[in-house]
């Protein structure tokens, strides 16, 4: 019998294992993936999970009834951000440009949201001296560093190269990173380019399951764990978190931990959603009073999130380490 040690978990052998007919597009698919060529499909992911964020963003601050004119800034980025995000599927001067800005101006709103928030639990009474108790019941923590990751793609998607790059010019340009690295002027940019990121993809991983996971805990904490299957992000976030980390230095568990660890986390948000609808629909009036019971519900995209970290764990699996 083959020990696991042995056994080859590489993305290039386990597309092997792709039935037909769809074993050609599998080949194709990671062979973009690996070469820095899938400009068009992440940008097309940044349009859709930019949507996502800003109706997220968009009803937990209705709920804060937009105190504070900031809170419209992340709604408006984020639907900036998903216009531009599918525009460049079309327009690779889009994606280099307006994509591009919109995800740095997002990624910084991010960070002035976190600002705000840390803000908001200290104006709680008793302040960061109760912080359980006002991190559980103020607003949500780390949500704006989450809802900068569609940003943190855009970012990614707007340095790579276009599907339709030939393989040959691809190379091409993997042997020129491999001549400015040897001459001492290599670029984080051309790394992205040519599909070589894994390790600086992990840490993101690691810290946005980090976060995920926190948010997902005193999201849970509120209803004291009523339901069993409210621990399982809990107990799943050390071990992505854990996977995406030890990757740095092991291509074994960037080969095998990794990827199993980001199939659980997003099967893990499917079910999370399911249970999440199920509340809604279980609340009083249920399906009479869907925007009602969507805004005071359980946040019917919350398991998303963290499904989007196992998406993240995946894609890191997939890409190529760097040189150095």
């Amino acid at each position: 019998m083959i020990g696991l040690a042995r056994f080859d978990t590489s993305p290039t052998a386990l597309v092997k294992w792709v039935p037909p007919p769809f074993d050609g597009v599998a080949h194709t698919a990671l062979r973009h993936i690996r070469q820095g060529r899938f400009q068009r499909s992440l940008s097309l992911m940044v349009a859709a999970t930019s949507a996502v964020s800003a109706l997220e963003v968009g009803y937990e601050h209705y709920r804060g009834s937009y105190s504070n004119p900031v809170m419209y800034t992340p709604v408006v980025l984020s639907g900036a951000l998903s216009v531009a995000g599918f525009t460049a599927v079309f327009s690779e001067r889009t994606a280099k440009t307006w994509m591009r800005w919109l995800a740095y101006a997002t990624l910084l709103d991010g960070l002035v949201g976190f600002g705000f928030h840390i803000r908001g639990i200290a104006r709680k009474p008793g302040g960061w001296r109760m912080p359980v108790t006002n991190i559980v019941m103020g607003p949500p923590l780390f949500a704006p560093l989450l809802f900068g990751t569609s940003a943190y793609l855009g970012v990614l998607a707007s340095y790579l190269q276009r599907e339709e790059t030939s393989s040959a010019r691809a190379w091409l340009l993997d042997a020129v990173t491999v001549g400015k690295e040897l001459a001492g002027r290599d670029d984080w940019r051309d790394d992205i380019r040519t599909g070589r990121f894994q390790k600086h993809f992990c840490i993101v991983v690691a810290l946005y399951t980090v976060c995920v996971g926190a948010e997902s805990w005193y999201s849970h904490y509120k209803n004291n764990f009523r339901y069993k299957v409210q621990w399982s992000p809990i107990v799943l976030t050390p071990l992505l978190s854990g996977a995406a980390l030890a990757s740095l230095e092991s291509k074994r568990v960037a080969n095998t931990l990794l990827p199993a660890a980001s199939a659980m986390a997003m099967l893990d948000g499917v079910v999370g959603t399911y249970f999440h609808v199920r509340g809604i629909l279980k609340r009083p009036g249920g399906r009479n009073k869907p925007l009602y019971n969507t805004l005071y519900g359980p946040p019917i995209f919350a398991p998303m999130l963290f499904a989007a970290a196992g998406m993240l764990g995946f894609m890191a699996y997939l890409v190529r380490r760097e040189r150095r």
